[in-house]
This record gives structure tokens, sequence and C-alpha cells, in this order.
């Protein structure tokens, strides 16, 4: 890389111990100044100063957020239709409680039946009419009026089973009182939803995120109309013709050639990667498209529309700010169903296992002098640099942060009590952590070390498809831990086997998966004696 391409290199700043701090906005912004310079280039908006570029263009939003915490975001829409069914639930079993004459175990079908169908229609009705889609042209009273239109309409399947199953001696006015609360509960949790949906459309937390490559004529109008509308965030542009390019269009820096966006530190802000050139130049576009696939963003190419509205080609790009609950199964709800097993199942994890972790910390105490834990820098989703928590089973003085050296057999550097912790992968307990923070999963991929070499080359070089791990979060366990593919890779061979093994899970992950995984990871890794760690 030469040294104009690294001086466009995105600023970072260290912490006290010297450890390279994670990009942040500031960071983002001071790489957006360092782009553009005063006297400008000839394209009639590259002479912004750097505040001004800061505050103009791609760095607007005051909240920046990384791809994995917008996409938290995203789903958050499952978590709302979850209070809802919890506040249905709950008012339906108050109201049927208050109108049979017993206790609710006694009650007979035809007693509860009118509360359970006017719950289930409302619920069934909310989700269907897209009430949970929260869209950009949201309007906060039309919404409340189809809340209440929906609970009229289930307070009339209500009344009607009601008549349906008791005649005249049905309980009406329990009945209304179950229409009364359940439009007070609901229209109260939807004025939440919207007030907070609308803060993270303010804060830029729902605002997509691209890369553009190509400082063309198509890379102008979609960051002009992306000003304009401020629904859509164009981080930077990458382009192979350096010599020609502006150093930036319309306040958006140009931050390189197209292989520097390879291993540029703002791919985990970028949700997509778009191909900003003549869709005509077919083979540039396969070269492009070829080189760019190794990396786990997507790769969308833009085509100019017929009456040069540019404003449509935005909304492609900036649509779908919520995830949907409607259709077959998806990404999104796969991802919060994994979520919601993550924060169950490990929470208890970690109350169940604080007795033994209490115990390792002391083992480690004991046994050598240094701090309990150990920490390092590791990539997680979609390239995030996380910082992942382990019990230390080396001498402090030998701790490897970027796993230059792999563990081998008998090595020097392993502790007494860190051999047993190694061996029964006690020291990742603490990772339990970074799962209830949401950087890991309990099942995917093994996070590997930033820089992490096999001999002499660094492992991430040996095969092309490498970063494809990093499209689901990284995991305490995984498929290639319980096939036999765990702990250090010392030949290239073992690289792509773990690759093609951590690929093979991403594209079969399911929550019952997920469930088998974590079943047999005890049985399946106590037994492997043939594995160093």
């Amino acid at each position: 890389m030469t040294q104009a391409v690294r001086s466009r290199s995105p600023a970072r700043s260290s912490s006290p111990s010297g450890e390279p701090a994670t990009l942040d906005a500031a960071g983002l912004q001071a790489l957006a100044g360092a782009a553009l310079t005063p006297d400008g280039d000839g394209d009639g908006d590259a002479g912004i100063a750097a505040d001004g570029a800061a505050r103009r263009g791609p760095f607007r939003p005051g909240v920046w957020l990384n791809a994995r915490q917008r996409h938290t975001a995203r789903l958050a829409v499952h978590y709302f239709r979850a209070f809802d069914v919890l506040a249905v639930i709950a008012v339906s079993l108050l109201c049927a409680w208050a109108a049979v004459p017993g206790s609710l175990a006694e009650a007979r079908l035809w007693q509860v039946l009118p509360f359970v169908a006017g719950g289930m229609a409302v619920l069934a009705m909310m989700r269907s009419l897209g009430l949970y889609r929260f869209t950009r042209s949201h309007r906060v009273g039309l919404h409340l009026a189809a809340v209440a239109a929906i609970t009229l309409a289930g307070a009339a399947a209500t009344i009607g089973v009601g008549a349906l199953m008791r005649g005249a001696a049905a309980p009406w006015s329990g009945y209304l009182v179950w229409t009364g609360l359940i439009l007070i509960s609901l229209n109260g949790l939807h004025i939440g939803w919207s007030d907070l949906v609308g803060r993270w459309r303010t804060s830029g937390a729902l605002t997509p995120s691209i890369v553009l490559v190509g400082a063309t004529r198509h890379a102008e109008g979609l960051i002009r109309e992306a000003l304009t509308r401020r629904d859509l965030n164009v981080l930077g542009i990458f382009d192979d013709r350096l010599a020609r390019s502006p150093r930036a269009i319309a306040g958006v820096p140009v931050l390189g050639r197209a292989d520097d966006l390879l291993t540029h530190h703002m791919t985990p802000y970028v949700d997509r990667i778009v191909l900003a050139i003549d869709p005509k130049a077919e083979a540039r576009v396969r070269d492009l498209t070829t080189r760019l696939r190794t990396l786990p963003n997507e790769v969308t190419l833009l085509v100019e529309p017929a009456d040069a509205d540019w404003g449509k080609a935005v909304d492609r790009l900036a649509r779908t700010s919520l995830a949907q609950l409607d259709g077959p199964v998806d990404d999104e709800r796969r991802a919060f169903h994994k979520r919601l097993q993550d924060l169950i199942v490990g929470l208890t994890a970690t109350v169940l296992l604080a007795p033994v972790m209490a115990l390792v910390a002391l083992a480690i105490r004991l046994d050598s002098p240094g701090p309990i834990l150990f920490r390092q820098r590791r990539h997680g989703f979609n390239q995030e640099e996380i910082v992942v928590w382990k019990f230390r089973s080396m001498r402090p003085e030998t701790a490897d942060a970027t796993a230059s050296r792999q563990v081998t057999a008998d090595d020097d550097r392993v502790t007494r009590i860190g051999r047993i912790l190694r061996s029964t992968s006690l020291d990742e307990l603490p990772q339990l952590l970074n799962v209830l923070k949401g950087e890991m999963s309990l099942v995917g991929p093994r996070p590997h070390a930033i820089g992490m070499k096999t001999g002499h080359i660094e492992s991430a070089r040996l095969v092309a498809e490498y970063a494809h791990r990093h499209r689901i979060k990284p995991g305490m366990t995984g498929w290639a831990a319980i096939h036999g593919s765990r702990g250090p890779l010392h030949s290239a061979q073992d690289v792509r086997r773990r690759v093609q093994l951590d690929i093979d899970y991403i594209e079969r992950q399911s929550l019952w998966l997920d469930l088998w995984v974590m079943l047999v990871t005890i049985p399946v890794l106590l037994g492997d004696r043939q594995a160093i760690r």
C-alpha cells in the first residue's frame, strides 16, 4: 500500500495499556477530515473543510454503531411483539380469572375460550396487518388508531364467541373490561415502541451504511440524493483509478483502491458494498465481484435509473430498517431466536457455573503470579474487533495477544493449571460475558486472534473465503469444534478445513442445530485427547 493510501487509513486511538482502541465516531469523523483538504481538487465539493465534511456528509449521525449493533436494533421488533404477546396473555388471564366463580385452574373451556379467541385475533391481526414495520413514513396517530381498530375487532370476536358459548349468561361486563385493558396496554406499549424507533432513526442507529466502489457519476448521483434524503450513510469511496479520481465527491472521501477495502478498518461499520460502475463493463464488474466476495459484506451492483431518479436507488438500499415478522423464516428471525437462546442459556450457565469459575480463579492465583483473566482482540461479526476474555493459562510474560506463535504440545509457556484448563476448555468460561454482551454467541465459528499466523503466514491469507466466517457471531463452541477442528491451526490444510466447517455451519444454522451442538460439546471435547490447545 502506498503512503498516499496509508494516509487515508482511519485514525485509531490507543488504550492506556497500549492496545489499539476500536474505531469510534470520533475516529470516523477524523478519517473524513484527513481525506479532504480545504483547497479542493476540482469536483466542486472537495473543498469542504474537515469539520464541514464531518457535519455534512457520511459522518453526520451523532451516534455511530457498527453493523452488529445496528442489526440488534433491527431485531428489536421481535422484542416488541414478545412484550405485546405477554401483555395480551396477562390481561386475558386476569379477566378470565375474574369472570369465573372459582379458581382459574377449575374453569371450564367455554368460560375462558372467549378471552383466548379475542387475544389470538388481536395478535394475529397486528402481525398480519404490518403494525410492527414502523417504516420511515410511520405516523403515531394513525398507528394508534389502527391498534384501537384491531382491539375492537378482537372485542367483537370475544363477544361473538361468548354469545355462542354462553348465550345470555355471558359476562358482558368482563368482555368490556378486557377490551378496555387491551386497548390501554397495547396503545401504551406502541407509544413507547414508536418513540423508541423514532429516536433510533434520529440518531442514525437504523440508517444503513454503505461504501461505494467507483468514483463515477453513478456514485455522485447516489451520494447527492442520499445527502438530500438523509436515510442512507455513504461512508467512503474506493476506486482502482486513484490517479484520475477526485479526493472526494460531494463531501464523501475517496479512501483508497478496491483492494484496500479488503483490510480496511471501516468494514465492520458497512452494511453493504455498492459497485457504482457502468454495468456494461462486464469484465470489470466480474473482477471486482470476485475480489470483494471474500468479505462478509453483501455486494450490490448499482444500476442508474432510466429516468435518472436516484431516489429509487436510495429507496432500494435504505429499505427494511426493521426486521419483518410476516413471511417465511428468514435470517433476521433466525438471528432473533439465536439471540434469545444465547440470553436464556447463557445467563443460566453463568449462574450455575459461577462456583466453578470462582474455583478456577483461585487455582490460577495460587499457581502463578499475574492476572487471572487474559484478554485478546479477535474478529467478531462482520470483522468487528472485539475483546475476548479467557482464564489465563500461560505465564504473563509469555502471553501472545496476536497468536503469532500458536500453542504446541508441551509448550513451555503454559502453566500447570493452564494445561488442565486448556484440555477441558474451562479457560473459555469467561466468554459467557461476551455472549451476554451480544459480541459472541454460544454456538458459532471460534473467534480467531487478529493477525493470527499459521507458520509464518497470516491465516486469513491462506483461504480466500476466510472472512466468510464472520458473517455470523463467533461462538464459544461450534460445528468445527465438535468435528475435531479446535485449537491451533498448524497448516494451510487445517485452515481450509476449519473455514469449510464454519461455512457449512453458517449455511445450516438453526435453533435445533445449535441445541444439538451444545449438547454434544462436552462429551466430544472431553473425549478428544489428540487436540492440542
